[in-house]
């Protein structure tokens, strides 16, 4: 192993000094095969997945100035799912424990990672190296011979990607008066306990890429307005003159030359004020034009320097870890309250064709005390992860069936909550 610690990213500090009951900062990615899942199997599968992806076999400990990870020979046993999706792995009791979990049932293999250890991306990859290995184990005749799907070395899939292309860049930002305006909070009571509700829903890859097209927009597009039509519907009359607006991470391996498995990402926000009665396609057009306008190369490197600025400033070093525990989670409820929403799409998620025979599909959640859908797809299966905190089921109700209005296939499925 090339180091024994080092310290975490400044997205993950921002994790670190936001967990919370009801949102542990725990993201799942579950992948569901065409057969029940051996647990001896499994168990030698992360075996071998662990050596291969070294910088997930780590502990979180404090110092007086901030958190670091230390490298650990631990390595996780697969456990039968018994915990709620996206239960904590970080916090007080659960202290030199590694940051992700591995938990099967039936069919179903599941990653339960803690964010400040990597992002949606780095946990596909680990994921996909764990499913190869499994059906490698499982199938060694049939797919023998078949080669893994190339990735980095494990010196850069431990890389902080944020300190290494810190170039001190600064963009002005865009002039949207949506952005001005006061933000629409999501409508109603949250649900008792600190629960929260997962629904999954199921769509053709091909239907909502050709909705999408025939608007001429991209699919996060699509979906992002037809959520902000959902909420809404849903806005009482004396908050209809507020913006809603949609937080949308962006996966910043497509601007830099990184293979890094660790956090690598930016959040944007995009605002919407409605004027009248905008329809689905209107709205979408908008949404996107204003997507492709923060996407430009530019303004999303200028973007992620913004993770890194903060903590080059001699005195923030300084600063003991509790008060800057106390600033980042400040600054970052106040970031939360101007987000309405979060819609992250992880894109399409490939695995080698020799084992499409055997694989179902994927899905993923991001635990939160809001309303974040996660976005991904398997072959001709778009699958969406909703996590709400909300009571009312409004929402969702809206969304869908906006969705099956507009010609969409959706099979929907939810988790039951305790009223």
């Amino acid at each position: 192993m090339p180091h024994t610690w080092y310290k975490v990213d400044n997205v993950a500090k921002v994790f670190l000094a936001s967990v919370t009951r009801r949102d542990p900062r725990v993201f799942r990615i579950s992948c569901t095969l065409t057969e029940e899942i051996n647990p001896d199997a499994l168990a030698a599968a992360l075996q071998r997945t662990a050596r291969d992806l070294p910088h997930f076999s780590v502990t979180l400990h404090r110092g007086l100035f901030w958190h670091y990870l230390e490298q650990t020979d631990k390595v996780p046993t697969p456990v039968p799912e018994t915990q709620r999706p996206c239960a904590a792995i970080y916090g007080r009791d659960l202290k030199n424990a590694l940051l992700y979990r591995v938990s099967y049932y039936r069919r179903r293999i599941n990653l339960e990672v803690f964010h400040a250890l990597s992002d949606g991306s780095g946990g596909v990859v680990f994921l996909q190296t764990l499913v190869y290995n499994y059906l490698q184990l499982r199938h060694p005749d049939e797919l023998a011979g078949t080669p893994r799907q190339p990735g980095a070395s494990a010196d850069d899939m431990g890389q902080d990607s944020y300190h290494k292309f810190y170039a001190r860049r600064a963009a002005a930002p865009l002039r949207d008066p949506a952005a001005r305006k006061p933000v629409c909070r999501l409508p109603g009571r949250r649900l008792p306990l600190d629960q929260t509700q997962f629904f999954e829903g199921h769509l053709s890859v091909k239907e909502m890429l050709a909705r999408a097209r025939a608007m001429d927009v991209s699919l996060t597009s699509y979906l992002a307005a037809a959520q902000i039509l959902a909420v809404w519907r849903e806005v009482p009359l004396l908050d209809r003159g507020k913006a809603v607006t949609v937080g949308v991470p962006v996966n910043l391996r497509n601007y830099f030359p990184s293979g890094s498995g660790r956090n690598f990402f930016s959040t944007i926000r995009i605002a919407h004020a409605f004027s009248g009665e905008e329809t689905l396609a209107e709205l979408a057009r908008e949404f996107d034009r204003k997507l492709r306008a923060e996407l430009g190369e530019e303004r999303t490197k200028a973007r992620m320097d913004t993770f890194e600025r903060f903590e080059r400033w001699p005195v923030v070093r300084l600063i003991p870890l509790p008060i800057k525990n106390a600033v980042v989670a400040t600054g970052n409820w106040i970031e939360m309250r101007r987000t309405t929403l979060t819609i992250s799409n992880l894109g399409r998620i490939q695995l080698p064709a020799a084992l499409s025979p055997y694989v179902e599909g994927f899905a993923a959640y991001c635990s939160s005390d809001g309303l974040f859908t996660t976005v991904c797809s398997y072959g001709d299966d778009l699958v969406l992860g909703t996590v709400s905190a909300l009571r009312s089921t409004n929402i969702l109700r809206n969304f869908y069936r906006a969705l099956a209005e507009d010609g969409l296939t959706v099979t929907l499925y939810a988790s039951e909550v305790n009223p």
